[in-house]
């Protein structure tokens, strides 16, 4: 898959809640959501009781459905991709519906049986993480789908009747519904019990209760996508929320009200879903379904290259002067750190490297006085995947000392809260490294083919090709000094 090719990709999901439309631009690997829009048609709303859609819903869907195949067909939008679930799924006149909007929109919808719907949802996850090792769970209106994850592949998959809609009746104590979610759970017991470490959470009650726990948590990074709870932390925070009223949840920050009502449920099926499995740790993924759907049309998007790096070099080339310019920065400065420790676990660092070189200069735009702080901003909150929330931090630290040199950001900068003193202190050196790179080449990649640097145990070493001894002057030479003296090296240039 070339880095350089875009597409667009628009997809539709008709929920047991929602009808939404995504509009994905896709750029190499990365997927980047460039317009979303839905409506709460509720088409799931009585379903368990009358074995129909709702008849509201089904009104207000069609009509939302009408203004997406307007929206698609003014904006030119040949790739679309509409599929329903549960809702749909199970009742009896869901194919009455699909034929409707088929007839009144000509939008093709594929209904999704449970199996299959669990493995898109999977396969979105996979998009945005690059490679996991555990169960992806999508909570839906009426449903939850679990899929095995291993590595970049997907594996078995089911369904359960265990959305808010299809168990929640009525109001009371949300523990009341224990022994309905573990009698369900029952059922995936072979896939909860012989899966990994990790259980990667998506939907939006479970971004509800990741928002919960952020706010009880003081957590400095408001962004859901790779936001980790661990085991413990889980518990504390769903013994919260099914102890609280609707009024009480929707009053925390960053909690819909509209969620609100469903988050108790959704916090107590979580800690069920921990326990049950014995996950360390719980991931919360901002991909899922629409992402999946995708996937499933072009599995490049999961099977090759890194979600990271495609993400880091699409956010920069619109940006940067010369777009391939990271693509030589980043193999320049690898001997910088030949024998420095690893901060992230074997490759990853290398992997950051990678990605930072690529978003050295996305700044070149931006006001001098400013470059430093947007570029950390925009670095730390980039919709790009495959990187948790330590690991941007890095990079986004990383990025302002690629602008700022030695100057600290604020200690209350996310990029800093989460970091301690060594990784803040390995995210001065890459922004240095990259510093130096950009001033010596002029951010050029091929005049930067002029230098190489070479590290042993003293020294950092400078070599200059013969006749580009003129390109070394003094604001590259201090650069290249105080790269060194970071790095605790004597500096010399050959």
């Amino acid at each position: 898959m070339g880095d350089t090719e875009r597409r667009d990709a628009a997809v539709i999901d008709v929920g047991s809640n929602s009808v939404r439309l995504v509009l994905f631009r896709v750029e190499g690997r990365a997927l980047w959501p460039v317009f979303n829009e839905k409506t709460m048609a509720g088409l799931g709303r009585g379903a368990r009781e009358t074995g129909k859609l709702n008849a509201e819903g089904v009104e207000t869907a069609v009509r939302t459905l009408k203004r997406f195949a307007a929206l698609l067909d003014a904006k030119d939008i040949e790739a679309r991709h509409a599929v329903a679930t549960a809702a749909v799924r199970d009742c009896e006149d869901g194919p009455d519906f699909v034929a409707r909007v088929r007839e009144e929109t000509g939008l093709e919808i594929e209904i999704l049986s449970g199996e299959e719907e669990g493995r898109r949802s999977a396969l979105g996850v996979l998009a945005g993480i690059g490679e996991a090792d555990g169960l992806a769970g999508d909570l839906g209106g009426s449903s939850l789908e679990l899929a095995r994850l291993n590595g970049r592949k997907v594996g078995e998959a089911v369904t359960l009747p265990l959305g808010p809609l299809a168990v929640l009746s009525g109001a009371g104590d949300i523990r009341a519904f224990r022994p309905i979610v573990d009698e369900a759970l029952e059922q995936a017991a072979p896939l909860l019990e012989n899966s990994g470490p990790t259980f990667y959470a998506v939907g939006g009650a479970w971004r509800a209760f990741a928002q919960l726990a952020m706010a009880l948590n003081d957590y400095p990074l408001t962004l859901l996508h790779q936001y980790s709870l661990s085991a413990a932390q889980v518990a504390r925070t769903a013994d919260f929320a099914v102890s609280q009223s609707e009024t009480s949840l929707a009053s925390v920050q960053g909690v819909s009200s509209k969620r609100a009502g469903m988050l108790g449920y959704a916090a107590l099926l979580l800690r069920r879903i921990v326990r049950r499995g014995d996950f360390k740790e719980v991931v919360f993924s901002a991909n899922g379904l629409r992402e999946g759907v995708v996937c499933a049309k072009d599995m490049r998007l999961v099977t090759e290259g890194d979600p990271l790096v495609s993400g880091a070099e699409a956010l920069a080339r619109n940006a940067a002067p010369e777009p391939t310019f990271g693509r030589v920065l980043g193999p320049w400065i690898e001997p910088v750190f030949e024998g420095e420790s690893d901060r992230f676990g074997v490759g990853r660092d290398a992997v950051l490297r990678a990605s930072a070189a690529r978003l050295a200069d996305m700044g070149a735009r931006m006001h001098p006085d400013h470059r430093a702080d947007l570029s950390c901003t925009q670095t730390l909150y980039a919709p790009f995947g495959g990187v948790t929330h330590r690991e941007r931090a890095f990079l986004a630290l990383s990025v302002h000392h690629r602008y700022a040199g030695k100057k600290q950001r604020e200690e209350s900068c996310p990029s800093r809260r989460l970091l301690d003193d060594e990784e803040e202190g390995a995210a001065m050196k890459l922004g240095l490294a990259l510093r130096l790179g950009a001033a010596i080449s002029g951010r050029s990649g091929r005049v930067l083919q002029s230098f190489a640097l070479e590290r042993s145990k003293s020294e950092l070493v400078l070599k200059v090709n013969p006749g580009a001894e003129s390109l070394v002057v003094e604001r590259a030479r201090h650069r290249f000094d105080q790269l060194a003296v970071a790095l605790g090296l004597d500096p010399r240039v050959i």
